[in-house]
């Protein structure tokens, strides 16, 4: 599946008419502000996407603070942003790309090929002193139709298994994973044998992916290989899809657990591990 474009081949794009599916995913952890954001100034023709009811689910605490969407639910989504069987989608956010990669995380997942992380996000298209669009935009419904399981997915019993026959990432921030501070989910660390490997890790300063090149020695560096069996968690399983993006731009393919450390740590049953190295902490 493809990953990313540019600034510069999204404009080119839009200047030939070529259809393009322009998705505003303007989300962040603490802010809940994300539509007032989008009218204040989006990417001309595109919608807002809203996080917490069209790209996850709602459920007990147990499931985690994002579990995927049902089936329907998101079909529906799909179509009311007007997502046609083989269009070009392309997703952004001004958080380099942490909350547009879920969109993109579940259009591959519900079969769509053609999504595309906008690269850099809104800053980059500020940057290059394109216009922006103020107000709401509504597409025309569209017919695509979604059906889930074409990227790969793991339960909490996988996740738990994992690190015994391959990889398992967890991409929030060190201090989180080290259960130095936990400022969401009820306990402080990190799965049992997981490796921390924080997204922030995927970008340059101006908020790009850093070449693939460069991602591949950072995942090689975390043991990372050719055929490893890799799952990746974050807090609620959003900016998991940031890392399965980078690791992809990478030439490595990933399973995302979506109910990520908020269903985790809310199973009181399931150990902890605490430090950098992992301190098994017993239920």
């Amino acid at each position: 599946m493809t990953v990313l474009m540019s600034v510069s081949e999204l404009r080119e794009r839009l200047a030939a008419g070529a259809r393009t599916v322009l998705l505003d995913v303007r989300w962040a952890l603490g802010d809940p502000h994300g539509r007032e954001h989008y009218l204040a100034g989006h990417l001309p023709g595109a919608v807002f996407v809203n996080m917490e009811t069209e790209l996850a689910g709602h459920g007990e605490p147990r499931d985690g603070r994002h579990p995927l969407p049902a089936e329907a639910d998101f079909a529906a989504a799909v179509r009311r942003w007007g997502i046609n069987a083989g269009d070009t989608v392309v997703a952004y956010d001004d958080a380099g790309a942490a909350a547009a990669a879920r969109a993109w995380w579940l259009l591959g997942y519900a079969g769509f090929d053609n999504a595309y992380l906008l690269d850099g996000g809104l800053a980059a298209w500020r940057a290059a002193e394109l216009p922006l669009a103020q107000g709401e935009e509504r597409a025309e419904p569209g017919n695509g139709v979604v059906h889930y399981g074409h990227k790969a997915a793991v339960d909490i019993d996988g996740a738990a298994a994992w690190p015994g026959h391959g990889i398992l990432l967890d991409a929030r921030a060190g201090e989180r994973y080290r259960g130095e501070a936990e400022p969401v989910d009820p306990r402080a660390g990190h799965i049992p044998g997981a490796v921390s490997a924080p997204t922030t890790g995927n970008l340059a300063a101006d908020a790009t992916f850093l070449p693939a090149a460069e991602l591949r020695a950072r995942f090689a560096a975390l043991g990372v290989a050719d055929g490893a069996e890799v799952a990746v968690y974050c807090g609620s399983g959003v900016t998991a899809a940031h890392e399965v993006a980078a690791l992809e731009i990478a030439g490595f393919t990933a399973a995302l657990f979506p109910g990520s450390w908020s269903a985790w740590s809310n199973r009181p049953e399931r150990p902890v591990e605490t430090g950098a190295a992992g301190d098994r902490v017993e239920p």
